[in-house]
């Protein structure tokens, strides 16, 4: 009997550890933009610390550094400063994608982030 239960209880352990791992919004992040009827590739390495969230996202300008970044673990927030603007970031982490609004000089614009396939 304490075996099953040890077992059991190893188990759930390791089912727990493994959705917190892929439950997380650290990590790449991949999408595309619309704008001005031109499409840009977006493309974010996001890293959580506590409420504190921090990375790059790479622009037309190359990888830039992202600023002001806050997460409550769902709900998440920076900026990213690209062709002389500062364009504000809001968004939710549902687990496999994120859902991302954009503030670019005043027009909102909606975007899907999902992992990028792994190159094998």
């Amino acid at each position: 009997m304490k075996r099953k239960i040890f077992t059991t209880a190893m188990l759930v352990g390791c089912f727990m550890a493994c959705l917190a791992a892929v439950a997380d919004l650290n990590g790449k992040w991949a999408g595309k933009l619309i704008y001005n009827d031109t499409e840009y590739p977006l493309l974010y390495d996001l890293k959580v610390d506590g409420d504190k969230l921090t990375g790059t996202a790479l622009t037309t300008e190359g990888t830039t550094e992202i600023t002001e970044g806050k997460t409550n673990g769902t709900d998440f927030s920076f900026n990213i400063a690209t062709q002389g603007i500062t364009i504000a970031h809001t968004g939710k982490f549902y687990g496999d994608s994120t859902s991302v609004d954009l503030d670019i000089n005043g027009t909102k614009v909606h975007s899907v982030l999902k992992r990028p396939e792994e190159k094998k």
